[in-house]
């Protein structure tokens, strides 16, 4: 059964920077793109960064130039670089996993990150 177990979020400054973590397991990792989405209270779940299968990004516009996704595969984990924020980037951020197919999907839990003063 898939496991995605996120970490790394808490509270930081605005201007500063925490790095996400999504471990997965029982999956074959490197078959999947991984997603990192996000939701503020309020608001509908948006796209923050996905990597493919072969390490393709692409990024939400209010992220781009300041958030950096990666992968690795030995290590069946994906993460989540994020410098330079805003207290706009505060919500509760989920990793999503997508098989090449299409036809299997699974989230993790979610992890709170808060950027306040």
């Amino acid at each position: 059964q898939a496991q995605l177990v996120e970490s790394g979020g808490g509270l930081v400054q605005p201007g500063g920077s925490l790095r996400l973590s999504c471990a997965a397991s029982g999956i074959t990792f490197r078959l999947y793109a991984v997603g990192w989405y996000r939701q503020a209270p309020g608001k509908e779940r948006e796209l923050v960064a996905r990597i493919s299968v072969d390490s393709n990004t692409n990024y939400g516009d209010t992220v781009k130039g300041r958030f950096t996704i990666s992968r690795d595969n030995d290590k069946n984990t994906v993460f989540l670089q994020m410098n330079m924020m805003k207290p706009d980037d505060t919500a509760v951020y989920y990793c999503n996993v997508e098989h090449w197919s299409g036809q299997l999907k699974y989230w993790g839990q979610g992890t709170q990150v808060t950027v306040s003063s």
